[in-house]
């Protein structure tokens, strides 16, 4: 059976996920990559059950019902040594040369093995600071992020694959406006996305239009500034060059499942993995379009049970994975283990709107947004819950405190009352991620939550052999559509979406969301300013975790365009 609709599709298997050993092809159709990757996820399993278990395994994954992340399906089941895990938040663990270069090189290890790096980089002291034991005078955070870069840029120049780093700054830090600013240089920092981690106590300070005090370390105030006057930067910055994003440090630390064991400062680079020291994020979404019943009639709809059904068996896939996983270091291997953090989401969530004939941003999508993330919400915790039953609990597990915790709290009262009597799997469930490359490959459905970008356009792809290769893509759900003469008539692309339609749908599915949600609000060139002003204070007041804004600029130049379609996230989840 031929899966690819779209020749990119194809390609992206061939140069992605299709297993080679040097030259030699082993993976002779994207059947044989399914095999090999539902084989190497059943081997957690007891040697009776195996077979059983690839069997389920294959089944999601066939016709790209399941996408695991893009380092499972590249990784899994080959003699690469490479981790399955696609991204890492790592720590900076002292300010000075020896911190800093253990972290670096630490960095290095994990981005040879294929996984993205977050830092919080506040650790550093500020640019001027003098350094007591030597005299000399510190060059600041921003400074020593150029290194990380080069590093980066070093690593994807032997091969390995092309690096995504997130790099964060508190709001109070003494080089936070240098740290705004350090993007509008187009050679500046270009494998960084970065994001300012902004506290309640500052969208006080602004509501207030007080001063703001900048602080190293802890409280020494080095000096004030006007709280608006820090945020009008911060805004002006992401409309003008599309960074820095913003993370809502204290909304992420107070819904964390773990708030008793871990404060957390930063995320994986895309953001939807809100990370401790040594976090890693073990990713894989479920593909919407696919269970779409009777899609563009009257009698469509959403084959619910077949999706809590998937939901569960790719919950187990996900436990598998960290068990079968290689990591790059030890503290790694040690974190995943104590948590058994798992990030199951969402892809193709607008096709699958538009095949239902519903309008993306309107009250009924938002409806079914948030069912959609319910149904695999639940089923992802109750699955959870079972595997305890089964397999253990997750050794950081203290019922009494987990239970304890905010967004526990707002589960159904029959899974607290699970989880009270036989613990959790896992202390970590959902998240909707980019899923950019991956939903490529499963023939260009819509990415995560993220609106359908065109009906068609033209998309570049970087080959093995560092070329360009040139395609025209269809969106998938149009495809289906098989009307060249005309769009259904529920038809909405990001190029007339309003910002604040970004925002609700966002948030109608962060409810079900444990870890975090990237999303990125797409604003046409000519947007004015003035109606963007106030997004990321929208995106805090709707308890969000996390917002981005992207803009085309002369900086970064046009991410989403009709001519070039690139996204901003793809390096994290190829």
């Amino acid at each position: 059976m031929d899966y690819f609709k779209q020749p990119i599709s194809e390609y992206i298997w061939d140069i992605k996920y299709r297993y080679r050993q040097q030259d030699k092809i082993i993976d002779h159709t994207i059947e044989d990559t399914w095999q090999r990757v539902a084989k190497a996820a059943s081997h957690a399993e007891s040697k009776q059950e195996r077979a059983a278990w690839q069997k389920q395994f294959y089944s999601i994954l066939e016709n790209f019902q399941f996408l695991p992340g893009g380092r499972i399906l590249a990784g899994a089941g080959t003699q690469h040594d490479v981790t399955l895990f696609n991204c890492f938040v790592m720590p900076i663990l002292e300010d000075s040369l020896h911190g800093i270069f253990d972290a670096l090189k630490e960095a290095a290890l994990t981005l040879q093995q294929g996984g993205g790096v977050g830092y919080d980089f506040s650790v550093l002291r500020p640019k001027g600071w003098m350094v007591t034991h030597t005299g000399a005078v510190a060059s600041g955070p921003v400074s020593f992020m150029r290194i990380w870069n080069v590093m980066c840029s070093t690593m994807q120049s032997t091969g390995a694959r092309r690096g995504a780093m997130m790099g964060v700054l508190r709001c109070d830090h003494p080089d936070i406006e240098a740290f705004i600013a350090a993007k509008r240089d187009p050679h500046e920092l270009r494998h960084f996305n970065v994001s300012v981690l902004v506290s309640d106590a500052f969208m006080q300070a602004i509501e207030k239009n007080s001063e703001w005090a900048l602080v190293f370390p802890d409280k020494h105030v080095v000096r004030t500034v006007n709280a608006r006057d820090l945020w009008e930067k911060i805004m002006r910055s992401a409309y003008d060059y599309a960074e820095p994003g913003v993370l809502f440090e204290d909304t992420i630390n107070r819904k964390n499942n773990l708030w008793y064991r871990e404060r957390i400062s930063a995320t994986n680079p895309c953001g939807e993995i809100p990370l401790p020291n040594y976090g890693a994020c073990n990713l894989g979404a479920m593909n919407l379009t696919q269970f779409i019943i009777n899609p563009f009639t009257d009698k469509s709809s959403i084959a619910w049970d077949k999706l809590k059904k998937s939901t569960e068996i790719a919950t187990r896939f996900l436990d598998n994975i960290i068990d079968i996983s290689r990591y790059p270091l030890k503290m790694q291997k040690q974190e995943a283990y104590a948590t058994r953090r798992i990030g199951l989401g969402i892809t193709g969530l607008a096709d699958a709107l538009l095949m239902l004939g519903v309008r993306y941003g309107s009250q009924e999508s938002l409806k079914i947004a948030s069912h959609i993330m319910r149904c695999i919400s639940e089923a992802t915790w109750h699955t959870s819950i079972e595997l305890a039953k089964e397999r253990d609990v997750f050794p950081l597990f203290q019922k009494e405190k987990y239970l304890e915790g905010e967004f526990v709290k707002q589960l159904p009262s029959d899974i607290q009352q699970d989880i009270a009597k036989h613990g959790v799997r896992h202390s970590h469930h959902n998240t909707i991620a980019p899923t950019g490359t991956i939903s490529l490959l499963a023939n260009n459905v819509s990415h995560g939550i993220e609106p359908i970008f065109s009906a068609s356009y033209q998309r570049t792809v970087r080959s093995l052999q560092d070329e360009l290769q040139h395609f025209t893509v269809k969106d998938f759900a149009v495809h289906q559509f098989k009307n060249d003469q005309a769009l259904p008539e529920a038809w909405v692309d990001s190029q007339t979406l309003t910002p604040d339609d970004h925002l609700q749908i966002q948030a109608a599915v962060q409810p079900y969301i444990d870890n975090a949600i990237s999303k990125t609000i797409n604003i046409p060139e000519h947007y004015p300013y003035e109606k963007l002003h106030d997004v990321y204070a929208k995106a805090f007041v709707l308890g969000l975790k996390g917002c981005t804004i992207y803009r085309p600029n002369a900086i970064t130049g046009s991410v989403l365009t009709l001519a070039d379609h690139v996204d901003r996230c793809d390096q994290c989840h190829e």
